[in-house]
């Protein structure tokens, strides 16, 4: 999820914040919010929003196939009402967030920003992969209370211009919002645009770096790997956010002479930030 949302989730950090707060302040007027939250025209009236806002540092490969990583903010948001739980997330999801849920499954939009590969990174030579915003949605369904199945699908509007798939199996243990961890397998797709952007060599490149001419194949298999998701509550209000991730390159990815010569197949990416909840129009 490889993916870097907290570049954009920084972004728009300041105006979640704001409209959390305005939202939470709302949500919260004393007397008012009390009476209404009862009964309200024969129906019983929502519950006041919590905001959990974890931040902190992440690192994860510079781009795909990277044998360095790079560091940006790790930012996560979390929605719940009253006193119910916040849903589980995995770290390296994409931004989205559900239109529909029915029975544990639910499906949404996702967006996902892919860092790119700058020649200096790797060969002058070599043709550079601009940052991409993927659009796309996900779809997610609860096998069981502590099972869940996730995958996306999005669409690289600009950069490497591929289409490109995650999904993902989570084992979920949690005690409410007082601690969670997450564990499971992953699987990263990418189709011929998304493998020729970052493990292909072109006749030109070759005759440039001395590489040989490489054609990696699409739709396909480049990197499974697992995940790992975890939060612990110091007090209601804060917490410690963390997680961190293996993918393995696999297939044509894997053999790729610019992984070979100038990156590595092991990619590792984690983070650790600091959590804190509030609103739910409660008094602490």
């Amino acid at each position: 999820m490889f993916m870097f949302r907290p570049l954009l989730a920084a972004a728009a950090l300041p105006c979640v914040l704001i409209a959390a707060n305005a939202m939470a302040q709302t949500d919260s007027d004393p007397q008012d919010n009390r009476d209404s939250q009862e009964i309200k025209d024969g129906r019983e009236a929502k519950k006041p929003r919590r905001f959990r806002v974890s931040l902190g540092p992440e690192l994860a490969p510079a781009y795909p196939g990277a044998d360095n990583v790079s560091l940006s903010p790790l930012v996560d948001v979390a929605v719940a009402r009253g006193d119910e739980q916040f849903d589980f997330e995995a770290a390296d999801e994409s931004i989205g967030f559900a239109v529909f849920q029915s029975h544990g499954f639910s499906i949404g939009p996702a967006l996902n920003i892919q860092t790119g590969r700058k020649r200096n990174e790797v060969h002058a030579d070599l043709d550079e992969v601009g940052t991409t915003i993927e659009l796309g949605g996900f779809a997610q369904y609860w096998v069981a209370p502590y099972l869940r199945a996730h995958v996306e699908l999005r669409q690289g509007v600009n950069g490497h211009k591929g289409l490109v798939s995650n999904a993902g199996l989570d084992f979920v243990a949690r005690d409410g919002d007082r601690w969670l961890f997450a564990l499971g397998p992953r699987l990263s797709l990418g189709n011929q645009r998304f493998q020729d952007a970052f493990f292909s060599v072109t006749p030109h490149e070759a005759s440039a770096t001395g590489l040989p001419v490489y054609r990696a194949n699409g739709f396909a298999p480049y990197a499974v790997g697992a995940n790992v998701t975890a939060l612990y509550a110091l007090t209601p209000r804060w917490g410690i956010y963390s997680f961190a991730k293996y993918d393995r390159l696999v297939d044509d990815a894997a053999r790729s002479p610019v992984v070979r010569q100038y990156g590595s197949r092991n990619q590792f990416s984690g983070g650790i930030g600091l959590s804190f909840t509030f609103g739910g129009g409660e008094r602490r």
